[in-house]
Formats: structure tokens, C-alpha cells, sequence
């Protein structure tokens, strides 16, 4: 006989199993979420991972090509030195805030001839017009070496390009890429000058110079020109120029150009007359050494 209650032991049975399959139910759904959340961070992890990678590989593609840093490769000195075959001076970038190093001395008995001069200077062309010939065989027969020190003192000239600026520029990406192609195309950046007051050479042309100049690496040479990679440069090698002395002479600082130095001593004669150089070249040398330089009669 019953007393009429409901049977609680079968209905708690029921009920527990109910709970029992419900609490399983719950715990299916938990490890499935923990999975699908694992699942998440794995895959945000190798894409983390993924993107590290490809972060560091283009890193290492872009320092590849990148300059080396603020100043350009072999140019140490604000300025780069040239000497037989026409090589460079081989000198680490100068990095930001870094004062320059002077060159390394040369050997006795050969001539240290510095410049420091604007590729929109007429004066400085009517210069490198009469003397490059005869400088360049004195670096040929190991007599001298020559140390060029590009400057933008004009830009105000070149109606708004600031050809001086870019020019000089030009001339740091051929120093920093192709350092032994510099003289020759310093030679073209003079046997193309521009007139003061137009608005000088285009881009385009400064590159074709650097091809006709022979350079490697023309990709980034080019690239470095357009994007003038060395402009800040320029302007502090500049600003140093014309408001220091100049290393290894008595000229407190840069006032004109082109500035011309032969053993720290000041060259102040004709521009026009390659005997007057030349002359002033023996009379600083002494005439002591078997490679000392020989004046060049001028033509005509």
C-alpha cells in the first residue's frame, strides 16, 4: 500500500540522472570552447610568428639597400679622397651627431690636394676646367691625392630646385655605392654645370651622369638620388664648412668657393691659369720628391 506520497526515491533517481547528463552536457560545451579558444591562440601565435619573420626578413632586405647611416660611406672626412685609378678612400658612415675624421695622412712626398666646392659655382667649374687634366695625372703617377668636399652654399640660385643641395646629395649616393666611379662623375657634374640662377639639372639627368660615370649599384644610386638620402648630411657637412677651421690648415673656415688647399696651404691664385696652380703646387712641395707634380704649359 502506498500513503498516497509521490515516490521520491525513483523521482530523486530521475532527477539526478538528469542532472548527471545536463553536468556532462556543460562540461562537453566547456572543453569545446577551451578547445576552439586554444585552436585561437595557437593560430594568433604561428601568426605572430609568421609576422616576426616576415618583419625580420624584410628588415634585413631593406638594410641591404638602405644607406649606412645619416652620412655617407667613405666620406668620413665631409669629403672623399681619391688617388691612383682613381680609388677611394674606403671610411665608415659618419652616424647622427658624429663629428668628421680627417684623412689619413699621406705617404711623404705626395700631395694632399683638398677642394671644397659647390656644383653650381661657376668658379669652382672654371677651377676643375683649367686644373682637373693635369690634377688628374698627378693622381695617376701617385704624386697627389684629391680630396673633394662637396658644399651647397647656392641653392638659393637655382630658382627654388635647390640644385646645390641636390647635386651634392648626388654626389654622396655615388660616394656611399660606387666610392671609385666618384671622380669621374664629379668631373661630369662640372662638364655639365648649369648656369647659376636656372634651375639646374633634373633628377634624371643627375642619374644619367652616374651612368655615364660607370657606377655600380645604379638601382640604388638612382633611388638615392630622388629621394635625397643624403640631404640632412649635406646641409651639416656644409654648416661645419663654413663655420670651423678646416683640418690640417690656418683657413678658419670656408668663406667661398671652391676653396682649394695643397698641404693645408690655401691656393688664392688665378682660377683660369693651370701654369698659376700648377706653380703654386711646386713651390709647396719643394720639389723634394721624385713623384712631385710638374706644371702643365696651358694651351694655346
Amino acid at each position: 500500500m502506498t500513503n498516497g506520497r509521490p515516490d521520491d526515491s525513483r523521482q530523486n533517481k530521475n532527477e539526478r540522472r538528469e542532472a548527471a547528463r545536463e553536468k556532462a552536457k556543460q562540461l562537453r560545451e566547456q572543453q569545446r570552447k577551451k578547445d576552439i579558444r586554444n585552436r585561437a591562440i595557437l593560430f594568433s601565435g604561428l601568426g605572430v610568428v609568421v609576422i616576426a619573420i616576415v618583419v625580420c626578413v624584410v628588415l634585413i632586405v631593406a638594410s641591404s639597400v638602405k644607406t649606412a647611416g645619416p652620412g655617407p660611406l667613405n666620406m668620413a672626412s665631409d669629403g672623399i679622397k681619391i688617388s691612383q685609378g682613381s680609388v677611394a678612400e674606403t671610411t665608415p658612415a659618419l652616424s647622427a651627431g658624429q663629428q668628421p675624421t680627417p684623412s689619413a695622412t699621406n705617404a711623404a712626398g705626395v700631395l694632399d690636394i683638398r677642394v671644397y666646392i659647390d656644383y653650381l659655382c661657376p668658379y669652382c667649374g672654371q677651377f676643375e676646367a683649367t686644373n682637373l687634366d693635369q690634377i688628374g695625372k698627378w693622381i695617376e703617377s701617385g704624386a697627389a691625392t684629391y680630396e673633394v668636399h662637396p658644399l651647397s652654399l647656392l641653392d638659393r640660385s637655382s630658382l627654388g630646385t635647390k640644385y646645390s643641395t641636390r647635386a651634392a646629395n648626388a654626389a654622396a649616393c655615388v660616394s656611399n655605392y660606387s666610392p671609385n666611379n666618384f671622380y669621374d662623375f664629379s668631373a661630369l657634374l662640372f662638364s655639365n654645370q648649369p648656369a647659376e640662377g636656372s634651375s639646374g639639372l633634373d633628377d634624371a639627368k643627375l642619374q644619367e651622369l652616374a651612368g655615364q660615370a660607370g657606377v655600380g649599384s645604379a638601382d640604388q644610386i638612382n633611388s638615392c638620388i630622388t629621394n635625397q638620402d643624403f640631404k640632412g648630411w649635406v646641409a651639416d657637412s656644409t654648416s661645419r664648412a663654413t663655420t670651423e677651421p678646416l683640418p690640417g690648415s690656418t683657413v678658419a673656415k670656408v668663406t667661398g668657393t671652391p676653396t682649394v688647399l695643397v698641404d693645408g696651404q690655401q691656393y688664392q691664385g688665378s682660377l683660369t691659369d693651370a701654369n698659376a696652380f700648377a706653380n703654386f703646387v711646386l713651390q709647396v712641395s719643394g720639389q723634394t720628391s721624385t713623384a712631385t707634380p710638374t706644371p702643365t704649359p696651358a694651351a694655346g
